[in-house]
Formats: C-alpha cells, sequence, structure tokens
C-alpha cells in the first residue's frame, strides 16, 4: 500500500489578491532621502555597538567620510553602493538594539507606574485637592492631546519593534 503524502494549501490566488490589496504599499523616496536613512539607520546601529563615546564618534567619523567619498556619483554606480550599503546595515544589525530606558523593551519602561485616580478613589468622592489630573502613556511621558501622542485606553506596543503605536 502506497503512503499518500499530503501537501498543506499554501493560499489561493483570492486570498492572496485580497491581502495584497489591503498591504500597506511601500513608498518610493527619492535617492537623496534613502541615504539620508540609510545613514542615520547606520548611527543607530553603531550605538547599539560602540558602548564608549569616544569609540562611537571615531567610527561616526569613519562613516561620515564613506558617505562623502561617494557623494558625487551618479546613475547606476549610487544605486549599487545604496544597495551595498543597505545589505551591509543588515548583515551588521545588533541583535539586542538599543533603547531608550523609558521606551517598550527598555529597563524603566512601565516601572511603578501611578494609579489612576479612579482606582485611588472609586467612589469619586472624597479625591484630593492636590491629586494629580495628568496621564501617562506606557512609555512614562504624560497624555497631551496636541502632540498626538495620547494613549488613553488601549494601546498596541510591538514589543519586537520596541515601539509604542
Amino acid at each position: 500500500m502506497a503512503q499518500q503524502v499530503i501537501k498543506p494549501v499554501v493560499l489561493n490566488k483570492a486570498f492572496l489578491s485580497a491581502a495584497n490589496e489591503t498591504k500597506q504599499k511601500l513608498v518610493n523616496l527619492p535617492h537623496n532621502q534613502q541615504v539620508a536613512r540609510l545613514y542615520r539607520n547606520g548611527l543607530k546601529t553603531l550605538a547599539s555597538w560602540a558602548i564608549d563615546r569616544e569609540l562611537f564618534l571615531d567610527e561616526a567619523t569613519k562613516m561620515r567620510a564613506r558617505f562623502d567619498a561617494n557623494r558625487g556619483i551618479s546613475g547606476s554606480n549610487a544605486s549599487r553602493i545604496l544597495l551595498e550599503g543597505q545589505q551591509e546595515l543588515q548583515d551588521n544589525t545588533h541583535p539586542d538594539p538599543y533603547v531608550c530606558a523609558y521606551m517598550p523593551g527598555g529597563t524603566l519602561y512601565m516601572r511603578n507606574p501611578p494609579l489612576p485616580i479612579d482606582v485611588c478613589f472609586p467612589e469619586g468622592t472624597d479625591v484630593p485637592a492636590d491629586a494629580p489630573k495628568i496621564t501617562f502613556n506606557p512609555d512614562m511621558t504624560v497624555c497631551k492631546e496636541e502632540t498626538g501622542k495620547s494613549a488613553v485606553g488601549s494601546v498596541l506596543v510591538d514589543y519586537a519593534k520596541k515601539k509604542m503605536e
């Protein structure tokens, strides 16, 4: 008796087309913005690897010199060097990147958050006049509507990206 091999169904065409319609399209950035982002991400990656500030400054100067050396090139050489730089950045990415202490993934993230007033005073009465009227985000910054950083209610914290969305 021959054994039958069952292949898993990957995704049918209808599901793939629906998924592709809902995916967010990548923005096609101009070359100079791609280079600027590569430089900035390179500095962030360097900060994760170089603990000593003097070492960081020396390596950052060398990185800046590499970018300045390729400033005047054009055409296919520029796109080739950009792709090589992105690949080098990906190869040198730190396995545990540096995160600000108060951001998700940091050591101070949500450490001793203040209790909401309605938890301290459930009846709503006897609230002291000097009780704080501010609310904190999960990264311990003050909620402000005008800055767009108001996480009252539910907040999505992506621990893999170490971000609050």
